[in-house]
């Protein structure tokens, strides 16, 4: 598969300069993001997305079609996210959380029904992405992308294939192993390990994932905790083992052939993220554009085609491999595109995530930080 060189070149001096995130901000004409006008007077969309994780020539596209000024800013995580929107550190109107954070955001009232019928392209998603337990009556999302989280390995630097999450905590592979920074990620493949659910709420399941973890940075396994971090590190060599998603595998993939990506024999997670208007939205005519525009065939295959992950539009799906040839004058190559995409059965034997009690994510938090590295 190809990618474009710029969001490569992103990604590698991001990493190359230590930054949390790999992403890129458009801001306001007077140097200011978030802005509810612009300055001239134009309709105007706040929107908050992840970094990388559109193709930013949709957003001039979108804009020029629909005379809408868009403020695009990105976030580093699902709760760096919620941070800004309860701290009023924000002004969005839009926004792309995952699924466990989408149903933490209803629960507390943060988000408003759609109106579908203004976001016709909403039928062009599958099935399979709709009633999901994160919005199980369809009131609140429409689907962006979908994938996977699994393992990254280095093929010249381990001894056989991995196929189980047991290679993160081995000590066959002593300070090459690099740990997700995130709680829920990282104790959710140790949960899935010891044979719990990613959403299980039994504090001694948890601890017990806790310390399993504990065990494995006492014994010196971990390098240490990354996100974005993890392109540099595994496209150059300098770990062996990863755990991340499979959107950006096929970006590292492609710096470094010698890399294999596996979804471990006890299961995985499988997420969703998805749009949703903030209650307190300021332009919702103009969101609900935003969305029924991404969600087209068009974009959806171009945004494919860029970031490496999955839509949820089926048409998108079903042409994907034929867009490609057209793009690139050659075949897809289909082993690449079912990590990208996979099917049904594989997705069967892999977990989404919901939203924790609040005394679950607290205890989260204080074994994270208990966690240190």
């Amino acid at each position: 598969m190809k990618k474009l060189t710029a969001l490569t070149l992103a990604c590698t001096l991001a990493a190359s300069l230590s930054l949390t995130a790999c992403s890129v901000e458009r801001v306001d004409d007077s140097g200011n993001s978030g802005n509810n006008t612009s300055t001239d007077g134009n309709r105007v969309l706040n929107v908050c997305n992840w970094g990388e994780y559109i193709d930013e020539s949709l957003i001039t596209k979108f804009e020029e079609q629909t005379g809408i000024k868009v403020n695009y800013q990105t976030a580093e995580s699902n709760e760096s996210l919620y941070s800004l929107l309860k701290t009023g550190g924000a002004n969005y109107d839009v926004i792309c959380p995952s699924d466990y954070m989408i149903s933490q955001l209803i629960e507390e009232d943060m988000l408003q029904p759609l109106n579908y019928d203004n976001i016709p392209n909403y039928e062009k998603i599958g099935d399979e992405f709709k009633g999901l337990a994160f919005d199980p009556e369809n009131k609140y999302t429409v689907p962006y992308t979908w994938g996977t989280l699994g393992i990254i390995y280095n093929k010249t630097m381990v001894d056989g294939e991995i196929t189980s999450w047991s290679s993160l905590y081995d000590d066959a592979n002593k300070g090459n192993v690099l740990l997700i920074n995130n709680s829920r990620d990282a104790f959710g493949n140790a949960l899935i390990y010891l044979g719990y659910s990613v959403n299980t709420t039994n504090e001694t399941e948890i601890r017990e994932a806790y310390e399993l973890i504990a065990d494995a940075a006492k014994r010196g396994i971990f390098q240490g905790k990354v996100m974005d971090e993890v392109f540099n590190k595994m496209e150059q060599g300098n770990a062996a083992i990863a755990t991340y998603y499979a959107g950006d595998y096929l970006t590292m993939y492609e710096n470094n052939p010698d890399l294999a990506y596996v979804l471990p024999e006890e299961g995985a997670n499988w997420f969703v993220d998805a749009w949703c208007i903030l209650k307190n939205a300021q332009h919702t005519s103009e969101a609900e554009e935003w969305i029924n525009f991404l969600a087209s065939t068009d974009s959806s295959l171009a945004n494919m085609d860029y970031i490496w992950y999955a839509s949820p539009n089926t048409e998108a799906l079903e042409k994907y491999p034929e867009y490609y040839k057209e793009t690139y004058g050659e075949e897809l190559d289909m082993e690449l595109y079912n990590i990208m995409a996979p099917s049904t059965d594989v997705l069967k034997k892999c977990e989404n995530y919901v939203v924790l009690p609040e005394e679950t994510r607290t205890l989260y938090n204080d074994l994270w930080i208990q966690l240190g590295l």
